[in-house]
């Protein structure tokens, strides 16, 4: 690598030392430039925004996503301020360890440590672009370095280092405590507002049916149908609860409260938060990839969203409120990292925050934390390190506990489903369970593609332009259609919680059972009553209203979750085949495989809300692709821990058959409607081309460059006004093509804008400078020089021309780079940016470069 540095011809260690005595013999490194070199750093922190992108289009990336799972170590450190004037690629970490420490060594310095920067701006990020995962975390590294050293200069130096060693975990313990408590607020507000579609509790209106009916000695929780104290609005206008009359007066208020539930929450999005609409999660996991959505994670986009999710799920519409709260608490995540400086300027530190943020949320929607830090760490986080895991975990215990101490629920439970059998289940019904797996990923798959199928239709037809239109028509169609059947009428938590819960004996409906005393022996054995059958019959009219109304639901501009919705549907087939098992039990008890356990005179050998539980996240596992975190929310939602392998089973078949038909989950299936350049880490793809046969321009085609020290300011500004690139190359000169460094066009832009406000006879001639030449000094009468060495990226990545792209794409993805430059015995010939990369796999895919969003 060093063949190609003007080092000369000395041996690799003999020019070490040349170099290593050369950086620290004098402060001013500018006086030691390495012209023409081209050598390749061994790893690198700076990784630029896409050289051929637009800029006003943007360097969509997901691939940010964080320099993979793990730490990276870079070479060099690159800052806001200013580069290190080192390009040798053999020079190690040891070599600047000591000397890095400096608020400025060198030239090096970085904001908020030692000086301040010179050019307002620098460092930050536009809207639509990805980040810089290596400067970033290089960036954060130099910061904690100086922080570190000064402890021992005095008290104060030494509260500051220690407010910066556990700032982290006070921004998470406040993310927890404000995630619990919003989704308390949540939690009631919606269960209010649901409830007011029936009726309303005259004595104080505030007061939802459970706590209305707490006063009342005619009920007890799980039985509120003959609480005197709640009055349905039939009762309230005609004083009569039953007939005709009473049964269509509820009927219209059914509907109207719906209606105007959900104008007012599609009114909320389009007029004040249009990032409030939808689930969140497939944005959240490009963001948290290392993408850039102004205003996505802001203070309008969380109040408009938590009103938003209350009025929605009120309305009856098929959807939860489980995924947007992860939305909601990385709002949290994200406006509260601006109070610890250490975060809120630093993108790739953010990212930590919001992955513990993520799963406070999941923590605080299921009652489940430690599902939470594995939803994170599974589904959304791209960068995910140990201390992360850690805070991950003290953040959803945070927020579990202040919801439990909220108690929306009403009950001494913390889960939404807690299930009171704990029957062991058979061996044989793994064999069912299975068979539930299989049936969940083909709805799974059968509603991703028909969703996704009408998503599209809605961004190309006239509906996309009357979403408030669209929302209102989509609830008429479903309150006037839920009504009349009691599984759809009730929410849709509550008919979740009924399908999982055991059936006491002389029940109605689904708990139709017939008990018969069996001669000669203690028990008795329940036989499937005659109401039974009609409840089956209106459970399959429940599924195809669910599954039907969900595909239309779902992308709505309303928030609307779908985590809900698909463990309703789930839960559903669970308990019509566990009823069906159940029944083949009771009709054949000495076939072999019944001939055990259900041939005695045991009550019940087959418990068909198990069933349901296990059909619940057969379905949820066949929408998201989510395997181990799916399993423990399960039985964390539920309580059921020792159905851990009829769940684990129920999930890798639904996988294995989602992934068979189709290969993405609904998150990703979103994320590539939209167009967000997410590069996902655990894809694989073959690949068979070269660096050269991708990289742009094409080896015919000019190539836009900076050159080191022979332009002037109107040279310049020709180059960006002549062209719409992100960044660009600084070479030697457009003759030897020898790579020096790599600039940003955001970063020129504001250096050149600076330079004329505060320096004083800058001209179009005034001649530009990326390094620091000796001798070229300017002439009597011309005007001075400007120089940019400040904004140069000396270490950019490069490859070489025949690296094959399986190794190029692996390095944008583990990487998080934004682009590469490409090189021919040094020579630069091109440039690979992340918008290369997403056009060149959907290429290999077969599918429309142009569909990736970049603006």
């Amino acid at each position: 690598m060093l063949g190609n540095s003007t080092l000369g011809n000395k041996s690799y260690f003999h020019k070490l030392k040349e170099l290593h005595d050369a950086l620290f013999s004098s402060n001013d490194m500018e006086k030691h430039p390495l012209k023409g070199n081209a050598s390749i750093p061994m790893s690198s922190p700076a990784s630029y925004q896409a050289f051929g992108d637009k800029q006003s289009n943007g360097q969509h990336s997901k691939g940010g996503g964080g320099q993979g799972r793990g730490e990276r170590r870079g070479v060099s450190v690159s800052s806001d301020d200013d580069m290190l004037d080192v390009t040798a690629s053999g020079m190690s970490d040891h070599i600047l360890q000591d000397e890095l420490t400096a608020s400025h060594c060198g030239g090096v310095t970085f904001a908020g440590v030692g000086d301040s920067d010179d050019i307002p701006g620098i460092g930050q990020y536009d809207d639509f672009h990805t980040i810089d995962w290596q400067r970033d975390i290089a960036r954060d590294r130099m910061r904690h370095r100086y922080i570190v050293k000064r402890r021992q200069n005095s008290i104060l130096d030494l509260v500051k280092g220690a407010h910066d060693a556990w700032s982290g975990w006070l921004c998470v313990l406040l993310v927890g405590i404000f995630t619990g408590a919003v989704a308390g607020v949540i939690d009631i507000g919606a269960t209010w507002m649901s409830d007011l579609k029936y009726g309303l509790c005259p004595q104080a209106f505030w007061l939802n049916r459970e706590q209305c009916c707490w006063s009342s000695n005619e009920t007890s929780f799980n039985d509120k149908g003959n609480c005197s104290q709640w009055l349905m609005w039939s009762e309230v206008l005609i004083q009569a609860k039953d007939g005709a009359g009473a049964y269509l007066i509820s009927y219209v208020f059914f509907i109207s409260w719906a209606l105007l539930f959900a104008l007012l929450a599609a009114a909320l999005v389009r007029m004040f938060a249009p990032y409030a609409c939808g689930s969140g999660i497939p944005e959240i996991k490009t963001i948290l990839s290392g993408f850039i959505i102004r205003g996505y994670l802001g203070k309008w986009t969380l109040i408009i969203k938590s009103v938003g999710i209350m009025l929605s799920v009120s309305t009856g519409l098929s959807l939860g409120k489980e995924g947007p709260m992860v939305h909601i608490a990385c709002c949290i995540g994200n406006i509260l990292s601006y109070l610890f400086p250490k975060y809120g300027r630093n993108e790739a530190k953010k990212r930590e925050i919001l992955s513990a943020a993520a799963a406070a949320g999941v923590s605080v929607a299921f009652g489940a934390p430690i599902g939470g830090v594995l939803f994170s760490l599974e589904e959304v986080s791209y960068y995910f390190p140990l201390k992360t895991l850690w805070r991950s975990f003290f953040c959803a215990l945070v927020a579990a506990f202040v919801l439990h101490s909220i108690n929306p629920f009403g009950n001494e439970h913390s889960v939404l489903f807690y299930v009171e059998y704990n029957k062991p289940f058979l061996f044989f019904e793994l064999i069912p369970f299975i068979a539930l797996g299989i049936i969940g990923g083909v709805i799974a798959t059968l509603f991703i593609k028909a969703n996704i199928r009408w998503c599209k239709f809605r961004k190309v037809s006239r509906l996309g332009q009357y979403p408030v239109t669209e929302v209102l028509v989509v609830t008429a169609i479903t309150a006037v259609l839920a009504y009349p059947n009691p599984y759809t009428r009730m929410s849709t938590s509550q008919l979740i919680y009924l399908l999982f819960s055991q059936c006491e004996p002389q029940s109605a409906g689904l708990c139709d059972y017939n008990v018969e005393s069996i001669p000669g022996k203690s028990g008795a054995q329940f036989s499937p009553g005659p109401e039974m059958f009609s409840a089956v019959w209106m459970l399959v009219l429940a599924l195809v209203f669910k599954f039907v109304t969900t595909i239309f639901t779902f992308g709505m501009k309303v928030p609307c979750g779908l985590f809900i919705p698909s463990l309703c549907l789930g839960s559903i087939v669970g308990r019509i085949v566990g009823m069906g098992v159940q029944a083949l039990a009771y009709h054949y008890p000495n076939v072999w495989i019944f001939s055990g356990e259900c041939s005695s005179a045991n009550s019940q050998c087959i418990t068909p809300g198990l069933y349901a539980m296990v059909g619940a996240a057969a379905v949820l596992g066949g929408v998201t692709r989510m395997t181990v975190s799916l399993v423990v929310i399960m039985f964390e939602l539920t309580g059921g821990v020792r159905y851990i392998v009829p769940l684990m089973a129920a999930a890798m078949a639904s996988k294995w058959v989602g992934d068979a038909l189709g290969r993405e989950g609904i998150y990703d299936a979103h994320i590539h409607l939209n167009g967000y350049p997410f590069l996902d880490s655990k894809e694989e793809f073959e690949h068979t081309a070269l660096a050269a046969d991708v990289m742009q321009p094409k080896r015919s085609e000019p190539l836009s460059v900076l050159t080191q020290d022979s332009m002037t300011v109107d040279d310049v500004q020709a180059l960006l006004k002549d062209t719409e690139h992100n960044g660009f190359p600084v070479v030697v000169s457009r003759e030897s093509q020898y790579l020096v460094g790599f600039v940003l066009r955001r970063d020129l832009n504001l250096a050149l804008e600076n330079s004329k406000r505060t320096l004083e006879g800058i001209r179009g001639d005034s001649l530009v400078l990326f390094v620091t030449t000796p001798g070229l000094a300017p002439a009597p009468g011309m005007p001075p020089q400007l120089k940019l060495k400040k904004i140069l990226d000396m270490a950019p990545i490069t490859i070489t021309d025949q690296t094959p792209m399986e190794t190029v794409v692996d390095m944008f993805r583990k990487l998080g780079l934004r682009q590469t430059l490409v090189t021919h015995n040094g020579r630069l010939l091109g440039v690979i940016t992340k918008k290369d990369v997403l056009r060149y796999i959907k290429q290999i895919d077969n599918e429309d470069p142009s569909s990736v969003l970049f603006n």
